[in-house]
């Protein structure tokens, strides 16, 4: 984790910084303090600006939370698209998806945003909570598109991609948040083993076991 020195701050007359550095100081304030200890004041004294200005760009709290993970999927997304695209089998990428998808560990620090946004969105408006569904559908379709690929080949059972990526994608939630939370016994290593014992049962047909 980089360690970030606290600057000075900003005259009224300095541009704002990127929101790039703000994204990626909320984050490291997630990872190393947990959500309790990102603060509109906090994050404003690490990039040099106001708790006043902080909300004048992004209005409210729950929109510079949004805003974040969106700038973290967008990284992970890449991250995401360049395995992917790479050689080997559909099965060695959908591991590699897999990976991508679980959290590090307990407060991984974009799970630990995920669940935050997750919880507010009750109380969300519709705007934001099409932007989540967006989220949400873009790994949706990256798994669907994968076990299609699978399928086709003849690596995989010929299973509905579209329904078998729902239930990955539950399995995986589930898996994920035991993680992210640090449920006692629930560790990354045995999260990925589970999964993988799971996709090899459902997709792997019988003459390549």
């Amino acid at each position: 984790m980089s360690q970030r020195s606290n600057p000075a701050p900003r005259r009224r007359n300095q541009a704002a910084p990127p929101r790039e550095e703000v994204f990626a100081a909320a984050m490291d304030t997630v990872a190393e303090r947990g959500l309790d200890g990102l603060t509109m004041a906090g994050l404003g004294r690490q990039v040099g600006m106001s708790s006043g200005h902080l909300l004048y760009y992004f209005g409210t709290k729950d929109e510079l939370l949004l805003q974040t993970l969106e700038w973290s999927e967008g990284r992970l997304g890449a991250a995401r698209g360049a395995l992917l695209s790479r050689p080997g089998t559909a099965r060695e990428r959908l591991d590699g998806y897999i990976e991508v998808y679980v959290p590090e560990g307990p407060r991984d620090p974009h799970w630990t945003l995920w669940l935050e946004v997750w919880n507010r969105s009750q109380s969300a408006a519709e705007d934001a909570r099409a932007r989540q569904a967006a989220i949400e559908m873009a790994w949706h379709r990256d798994l669907a598109a994968l076990l299609a690929e699978g399928v086709s080949r003849g690596e995989f059972r010929p299973v509905d991609p579209d329904r078998f990526a729902t239930r990955t994608r539950a399995l995986l939630d589930g898996f994920s948040v035991h993680v992210a939370v640090g449920l006692p016994g629930t560790d990354r290593a045995d999260v990925l083993a589970r999964v993988r014992e799971f996709l090899d049962e459902a997709l792997i047909p019988d003459s390549a076991s």
